[in-house]
This record gives C-alpha cells, structure tokens and sequence, in this order.
C-alpha cells in the first residue's frame, strides 16, 4: 500500500489520499469576488485526484489583501462566487479548504506581472498597510502603520467572520494564513514586531495575537472539521524566528484544538539567505511533527511520487502539499498512482486515457 494514497482521519474528514493542492495566488480576481478562472483552476486539480484543494490566501478586508487582485470573503458576493467553486470541488470526492489571510505590511503590491515594480501607492487605487510595528518590508515597501489595540479587535473580528463566510461559502477546511512575512507572521517574529505592550517583546507576548485569531476561528469552525495554521517556520535570518520558536508556538496551537501545521518558511525578511532545494523545507515539518506532536504538512520543492512517499514513509509529515508542481501539472496525483502503482478510479470522463499498470 502507498502511503502516498493511503487515507487520512482528521476530526469526522477523511482524505482519501494525503496529497493536497497548496494556496497559489492566481491574481486575477475583482474586488475580491473569484470568478471562471478560479473555478477552472480550482476544479481541474479536483479532477486531478487531490485529496483537498486550498484556495488561494483570501483576504479577510479590503486592505487585508496583498494585491488588488486577491480572492476576499468579506461580503456577500465573494460568498456567492466561493459557493459555485466548493460545490464543484465537492463532486469530485475532494474537500475545498480556504487559507483564511490578512497581507498585514506586504499588502497594496501589484500583480506580479504588471511592468512596474513599485508598490502600489493610494493615490494609484492602493492603501497603507497595517503591521505590529512601523517597519517597511524592504526599502522599496510602503511604511505600515502600526496598530493601535482598537486596530487589532478589529482584525480579530474580520478574521472571525471571515471563517463564518467561508462556512457559508461551503468551505469544510479553514487554514489560517501565519506565514511569509505577512500579518500574523510579522506579529511571531522579533524582527518585524518591536512593541513595547502586551503585544511585543517577549515570545509569549508575540504569540499572544496569533494564538487569539487561532482561537477564535476554532470556536466557530464545526467541531467535526479541521482547521489547518501554515507557519514560517523560521526567518532564515540571525536573531529572527527559528524552529525552536515555531516548536513553542505550535504546541499552544495544539492545545486551542488545531490539527494540522502547515510548514513552510522564510518571507518575513529581504535579507534571508535560503537554500532552496529539493524537500528544502522537509526538517521543518519533521521537528514540528516530533517535538510538538501534532500532525504536520510538507512543502517546498517536491516535485515527484516517489519523493513525497519517501517523506510520509521517514515519517517526516503526514501529508504532503504541492503548488508549482500542481500548476505545471493539475493531474499530479493521477499520474503519481501510475508511477507508485496504485489502483485509483479516474473520472468516468478520463477513464479512456487511463493507461493499464501491468
């Protein structure tokens, strides 16, 4: 049996294999509501033979977005749009997750492909940025303004009805975005958090923001479904976040009722040094999974069948998510069955090109 499609029990979910379709911005939606391309994009990896599909990070405001092109959930007509995409993703025996998210300092950029570089400044149809501390990403970055405690119970209260609208929009995995320098992630980190309150200063105190979002979101989240927290598990930057610390932080995520830490890291800082590689990101997701005893995901250059069954079978994660490898090829997990030799059932509307494993 592969471990790869073996099954997996999370609260009363059960995925049918552990290959999940990690959040990719697409860039491409208006004022936040998803359209025909997020459908396809979404739907084709259901097809594909994942066991969950993660929309893209879905800011929980309008200024909470990285780009005006991100996906929101919001308001009404995000919901009605996310509801088309999650009943599709369901005909397929696949659970549709949502990264729940908030760009906190990194918002207000353009898309990646639009010829200019900057930032996207107010007067252009951007905003300023929200952050622990008044501290800009990089020098080409707007200045955030830091938050005031009346600013954080509001975005405590967006993150909350945030997961409400996503239930609304059919979603049965919330995945609360913590990682990649972005809001959540900037309060963790010394670097980008230098408060002087409750909020700041000592680990505990930068914890404390994250761990009430995390809280709050699991009290409305059905007990009978999971909710998923994606760290950076470290800077990669001296005197910044390290695995010691996500270990510490994962352990209280743990104790609120979290059941799965999605491993990535680095993003928080423009002086990282990462040594990009293939399973790069493999050990983080091991010592979380070991020290912290809870289930964990594994990111970051796996590209191949035999690769992520290697790593389920070291005991390394207990599931495994894939991006760039999703976007070059929707069908991995299909394709993966044939190369690992397992028996799955295509779609009745494939099922032709289905080649034999003799």
């Amino acid at each position: 049996m592969s471990q790869l499609f073996s099954s997996l029990q999370l609260r009363e979910l059960k995925l049918k294999n552990r290959m999940i379709v990690s959040p990719m911005c697409q860039y491409s939606a208006v004022d936040g509501v998803p359209n025909q391309w997020h459908l396809v994009h979404l739907g084709s990896r259901a097809v594909g033979g994942a066991a969950v599909v993660i929309c893209e990070a879905t800011g929980v405001s309008a200024v909470g977005r990285i780009s005006p092109g991100d996906t929101g959930i919001w308001n009404e007509k995000q919901i009605a749009a996310f509801s088309e995409i999650t009943q599709f993703i369901k005909t397929q025996e696949c659970i549709p997750g949502i990264q729940i998210a908030h760009a906190g300092r990194k918002a207000s950029t353009r898309t990646p492909w639009d010829e200019k570089k900057s930032q996207l400044l107010p007067a252009e149809g951007g905003w300023t940025p929200i952050a622990p501390s008044a501290i800009q990403f990089d020098e080409n970055s707007l200045i955030p303004q830091e938050m005031s405690e009346k600013d954080l119970s509001v975005v405590l209260e967006e993150f909350v009805q945030a997961a409400k609208n996503s239930l609304k929009a059919g979603f049965q995995i919330a995945e609360i975005h913590m990682a990649h320098g972005y809001l959540l992630n900037s309060f963790l980190s010394p670097l980008s958090n230098q408060r002087q309150d409750q909020f700041g200063g000592s680990i505990e105190n930068r914890m404390r923001f994250p761990l009430q979002i995390a809280t709050e979101i699991r009290k409305v989240w059905p007990v009978q479904w999971p909710v998923f927290v994606r760290i950076s598990a470290t800077d990669w930057v001296e005197g910044g976040w390290m695995l010691e610390d996500s270990i510490t932080f994962c352990k209280e995520l743990k104790k609120i009722g979290i059941d799965l830490i999605d491993c990535s890291t680095g993003g928080n800082s423009s002086l990282a040094k990462i040594p990009v590689g293939p399973s790069y990101q493999v050990a983080f997701s091991e010592g979380v999974r070991k020290q912290a005893n809870i289930a964990t995901g594994a990111v970051g250059m796996i590209t191949e069948a035999h690769q992520a069954e290697e790593i389920l079978l070291n005991g390394q994660a207990d599931v495994i998510l894939m991006a760039r490898e999703f976007l070059r090829d929707p069908y991995f997990s299909l394709h993966a069955a044939q190369v690992l030799k397992h028996e799955i059932t295509w779609p009745k509307q494939y099922a032709r090109a289905k080649r034999s494993l003799k």
